[in-house]
C-alpha cells in the first residue's frame, strides 16, 4: 500500500512539475521593460525571443516574447527588414532579447523596390542568400537578403510565394532588376513571424 501512495505522489510531483513558465512581451517600441512571466498552456513547450528591425523612411524596432508550440531559430535580412528568431524550452530561458550578432563577411543581393542590384553584409547565422518570387494581388514580386538554414530547410514558412531557392556562395542569389514592389511579401513574411 505504501509503495502505490508514493508511486502516486511522484507522478503527481512530476506532472505538475512539467509547465513551462516564459517572459511575455510585445513591443512596438523596442522596448521589453514591462515584460511578465506567463505560464505556458498544455502544449507549448518552447519560449520564443523575436526582434524585426526596419530601416529606411521609416526606422524601427519591435520585440515580442511569448510561449509558443513550435518555434524556429532563424535570421532573415531582406534590407529593409531584419528578423531574428531565437527558441529555447527551459523556464524563463526568453529574458535576453534575440541576439543581433556582426558581421559575416558572406554578401548577399536585396531589392529595395526598385532594383535587386544592391548588397548588403549578412550577420550571425545567415549563411544562406534567398530569391524568391511570387504574385500577390495580381501583382509579380521578387524577394531577396541574407537567411539562416532554418528557413531554407522550412519554406513551408513563407506564404504567398511561388517559388524560393537558397544558395551559399558570395552574391550567389543574382543581381536581375525588378519593377513591381515587393512590399506585400515583406509584409507576408512579418505578419508570420510577429503573429506566429
Amino acid at each position: 500500500m505504501d509503495l502505490q501512495i508514493s508511486v502516486f505522489l511522484l507522478f503527481v510531483l512530476f506532472t505538475a512539475g512539467h509547465s513551462l513558465d516564459c517572459y511575455e512581451c510585445m513591443s512596438l517600441t523596442g522596448s521589453c521593460a514591462n515584460q511578465t512571466v506567463t505560464t505556458c498552456p498544455s502544449g507549448f513547450s518552447q519560449c520564443e525571443s523575436s526582434i524585426v528591425t526596419q530601416v529606411g523612411e521609416i526606422s524601427s524596432i519591435s520585440k515580442y516574447k511569448a510561449c509558443t508550440a513550435d518555434c524556429l531559430s532563424m535570421s532573415m535580412n531582406i534590407g529593409i527588414t531584419r528578423t531574428t528568431t531565437s527558441c529555447c524550452n527551459t523556464n524563463l530561458c526568453n529574458a535576453q532579447d534575440a541576439p543581433d550578432p556582426g558581421l559575416t563577411g558572406k554578401k548577399c543581393y536585396y531589392c529595395d523596390g526598385q532594383s535587386c542590384s544592391k548588397t548588403m553584409g549578412c550577420s550571425g547565422i545567415e549563411d544562406r542568400c534567398i530569391k524568391a518570387t511570387g504574385t500577390i494581388e495580381n501583382q509579380s514580386v521578387v524577394l531577396k537578403g541574407c537567411v539562416s538554414k532554418s528557413i531554407c530547410n522550412d519554406t513551408t514558412l513563407i506564404k504567398n510565394v511561388e517559388s524560393i531557392s537558397c544558395c551559399e556562395g558570395n552574391l550567389c542569389n543574382g543581381a536581375q532588376s525588378v519593377t513591381q514592389s515587393f512590399l506585400f511579401l515583406c509584409c507576408s513574411l512579418l505578419s508570420y513571424f510577429l503573429l506566429h
